[in-house]
């Protein structure tokens, strides 16, 4: 914000130690000053009277460097676009004109639109992988977390500044695939889904799981079925891969509804022949011990660490029948991941269940002479979502929550808040804001939490339009909007306030300066939870301004002012919500 105003100050320190015959420093370690009502910066010279020391002078470091401080604050005087300096403690603190300030801050914000708080090129390229639904099964909430995580992750990641590639990994071999086509076969072959296929081939798969538990002689059949899958026959292979379209054209039918959307699709059948050549070369090279056929093939990893204390267990790489199971495509997936981006991170969006296995398969990679492929992979864990009452998702049986009747439920809980809070809306609107905060209601509370903490779903903290939810920032957006309407001509020019800030204009100024930075510690640190808090203090800090400083009635100086305000305010809510995958709408 005052990078040419700092570096002309760092040019006269240098400049003034240099008079003094003080060592000059290589940096000056600036850092922001907590804010307080004004914003300013801060340097310490202990660094520098260290350096005094070292060079053979006899000084009390701590003494020296309030002395070389206040030095500095005399030597500069007054600067420019500063309202005070002080030197205090062996620091060096300059203040900024608040005016001025609050000038810049908003200028920013409406300067770079859309693109405000979004970090420069990194260079560097990220794959984040998420969502990873069974096919052959139904989309439940189970499955919410992972997609809304990885998503929102995603665009975080992309604003701060990175190449992100967006993948999926469904999981479209194994038994309950096998299962889910002997039932097919037998009982609905010619049928196909024309609407909900999510719901219909979740259907499918509870009602061969309940036919087999009825009669357990049918497990013949199954095995009969798995038996043509190993040996490729053809017309079933056909069949596998027209029914997993089925449920990709599912998948991709809730994806385009939550806004989410990938780059990439792996699947765990194109990695089996790679992932059990690996295992071959790992048993060849001693790293992999076979207990086949009486166990599975295994890798002590602590063994081959040379730890003496349990880490990483033993991890079953390939099962006794020469099956593979996810370690073995896990292990081929992070090599070909790296080989087609050249990734500088790889990211994993799975629950923390996991959290075992994926420690295993990369330091396996690791172990297999793959460093930098194992390098590069990270696991995001994230806990579960609970319904109100402990609801459990179990597909086998079908007792799930499904996410399009949840999408279902909050549109049309919201169609009604909406209808109540706002009876002029016609059905038209009311139906795009029932969208609107129907889903932000889902998405929020899954983003608003840290990721290894459950997160609790319930309806009425999802639609609270007066609390820390989605619809109360998205509503603070409506009411920025609904003041631009008002205004006839064209948003006012830059201009330096004339008068003295209210705290409550400072406090939203302050809050605007803060997004380039919490975009980057959220996705240094994969925690969407910055910018969910973020959006929330926004929401209000505009409501406390909204409420205190009058805008359209105002002296027209003021009201200039205020006007940008309000214009930033709504931009940084609309960028906030961009990056949740939430709608900022224009009425409510």
């Amino acid at each position: 914000m005052f990078d040419k105003e700092q570096q002309r100050i760092e040019a006269q320190i240098l400049q003034c130690l240099q008079q003094s015959d003080v060592p000059k420093p290589e940096t000056l370690n600036w850092t922001g000053i907590p804010f307080s009502g004004e914003w300013g910066i801060s340097a310490p010279f202990f660094p520098v009277a260290a350096a005094e020391a070292r060079s053979g002078k006899r000084v009390n470091v701590p003494q020296r460097a309030q002395e070389l401080a206040e030095l500095v604050a005399e030597f500069l005087g007054q600067p420019e676009g500063f309202s005070r300096i002080e030197a205090v403690k062996g620091y060096l603190n300059l203040y900024f004109s608040t005016a001025e300030y609050a000038r810049r801050v908003i200028d920013e914000v409406l300067e770079k639109a859309d693109d405000y708080g979004r970090g420069a090129d990194k260079g560097e390229r990220t794959m984040v992988e998420f969502s990873q639904p069974n096919t052959h099964k139904a989309f439940h909430i189970g499955h919410l977390r992972s997609m809304i995580l990885g998503a929102v992750l995603s665009n975080i990641i992309e604003f701060a500044g990175y190449e992100v590639v967006r993948a999926n990994y469904p999981g479209d071999i194994g038994l309950h695939v096998i299962q889910w086509l002997w039932n097919y076969e037998k009982h609905h072959m010619g049928e196909t889904p024309d609407k909900d296929i999510t719901r219909w081939m979740g259907d499918l798969y509870a009602e061969a799981v309940q036919r087999l538990a009825q009669d357990p002689d049918l497990e013949s059949e199954v095995r009969a079925t798995y038996a043509r899958w190993n040996a490729a026959d053809l017309e079933l292979l056909q069949l596998w891969r027209e029914t997993r379209q089925w449920s990709i054209d599912g998948f991709m039918e809730i994806y385009a509804l939550m806004g989410v959307r990938f780059d990439r699709f792996y699947y765990p059948s194109e990695e089996d022949e790679a992932g059990k050549a690996m295992v071959a070369d790992l048993i060849a090279r001693g790293i992999a011990e076979d207990e086949r056929p009486e166990g599975p093939v295994i890798v002590r990893v602590d063994d081959q660490l040379g730890l003496k204390k349990d880490k990483y267990r033993v991890a079953v790489i390939l099962r006794s029948d020469g099956t593979a199971l996810y370690a073995t495509w896990d292990m081929s997936l992070a090599r070909k991941k790296y080989a087609e981006y050249n990734l500088d991170h790889s990211l994993y969006v799975v629950d923390v269940r996991q959290s075992l296995h994926f420690q295993q398969i990369f330091k396996i990679v690791e172990i297999a002479g793959y460093k930098t492929e194992a390098a590069v992979c990270e696991h995001i864990p994230y806990e579960l979502v609970n319904l109100p009452g402990n609801v459990t998702m179990a597909s086998r049986d079908g007792t799930v929550v499904l996410l399009e009747d949840l999408i279902r439920e909050a549109i049309s809980r919201a169609g009604e808040i909406a209808q109540e809070r706002n009876a002029d809306l016609t059905a038209e609107q009311r139906d795009v804001v029932a969208k609107a905060v129907g889903l932000a209601a889902i998405k929020f509370p899954i983003v608003a939490r840290e990721n290894t903490k459950i997160a609790t779903f319930d309806w009425e903290t999802a639609l609270d339009f007066d609390g820390q939810a989605a619809p109360y920032i998205q509503y603070a957006h409506v009411r920025c909007a609904s003041i631009l309407r008002r205004v006839d001509e064209p948003l006012p020019e830059s201009l330096l306030p004339t008068y003295e800030l209210s705290p409550a204009e400072i406090e939203l100024v302050d809050l605007l300066s803060q997004m380039p930075e919490t975009v980057q510690n959220a996705a240094v640190e994969c925690k969407p939870l910055h910018i969910t808090n973020l959006a929330y203090e926004l929401a209000r800090g505009f409501n406390n301004f909204y409420n205190q400083c009058p805008v359209l009635q105002a002296d027209p100086e003021i009201r200039a002012v205020r006007l940008r305000i309000v214009a930033a305010a709504k931009q940084a809510l609309a960028n906030c919500l961009r990056l949740l995958t939430i709608e900022a709408p224009e009425f409510m």
